[in-house]
């Protein structure tokens, strides 16, 4: 190891990116940094050159390929689809990407010769988007099944897919049949209601005192106090109108008399109760 690696890998983009541009004078189409990482824009037919410049120039010594992944751009024509190569530099702890755009039918040259296991990256990118290959000697589907027809990870290919397959009890073996949905797809709302929904949830129109979007803000007492006097009576109920209230009593010489009421009758006796003597019986 020539030097420590360096602590934040962002330190290292504006070395990089003039040492890219002196190592591939051509077919460098764009150079940047973006959200910390660099990526750079090169043509296709100079795809080999690049790679092995960033792979074996001091300075740069990018020795790994990390992954190699697909993107689709329906809006951009013919050459829609683009090949995004992830590199890795284990003495400088920096990673980079290379993009380069393609066709469904402009076959991409193949990296194999300078990482085998981009055989098995590109082998991916044709099952998943159908991005041809120029020199890959085993270009095969690697996820979907046997037969498959179509490119899963394409803008325009139905989520449902056009066949599913099943086990037919009936021939013994695994079958493919017509898509054919129970139900039509369905629209979920996952907006979590502490961060603002667009519409009001089941119990929010009953509160008091309503809320904007985002966090409840703390109310004062005062708030509280004008809200509750909103939802109360302004003039309470009179006492003798209730039913199950006392009636007021006309004179002092009547409050705790003890009188029974004109229509009470006598409480029925307990014959399970025997009088003892004191308590509440007697």
């Amino acid at each position: 190891m020539k030097a420590p690696a360096p602590r934040w890998a962002y330190e290292l983009n504006d070395a990089t990116l003039d040492a890219a541009r002196s190592a591939i004078p051509n077919g460098l189409k764009d150079a940047f940094a973006h959200v910390g990482e660099i990526q750079l824009h090169v043509h296709r037919d100079h795809l080999i050159a690049a790679l092995t410049a960033l792979r074996d120039t001091p300075g740069l010594e990018y020795q790994q390929l990390m992954d190699i992944a697909g993107v689709d751009y329906p809006d951009r024509g013919e050459e829609r689809f683009e090949v995004v190569y992830c590199l890795l530099s284990l003495t400088r702890n920096h990673r980079l990407h290379v993009h380069v755009t393609a066709s469904e039918d402009t076959p991409v040259p193949s990296v194999t010769e300078l990482w085998p296991v981009a055989g098995w990256y590109e082998r991916e990118v044709y099952d998943m988007y159908g991005v041809l290959f120029a020199g890959n000697q085993d270009l095969r589907r690697i996820l979907t099944d046997y037969g498959f027809r179509g490119h899963p990870q394409r803008k325009d290919f139905p989520l449902t897919g056009y066949v599913e397959l099943r086990y037919s009890e009936e021939a013994k073996r695994v079958v493919y049949e017509p898509v054919q949905l129970a139900q039509d797809f369905r629209t979920f709302d996952f907006t979590s209601p502490w961060e603002g929904a667009e519409y009001v949830l089941p119990g929010d129109e009953k509160a008091a005192l309503p809320q904007a979007k985002g966090a409840p803000t703390p109310v004062t007492a005062e708030q509280i106090r004008k809200a509750g006097d909103d939802q109360s009576d302004k003039k309470p109920a009179d006492a003798p109108s209730q039913p199950y209230a006392k009636e007021d009593a006309e004179s002092t010489a009547e409050t705790g008399a003890g009188n029974p009421h004109p229509n009470a009758t006598p409480k029925p006796s307990d014959p399970d109760v025997v009088p003892g003597k004191g308590g509440q019986n007697q």
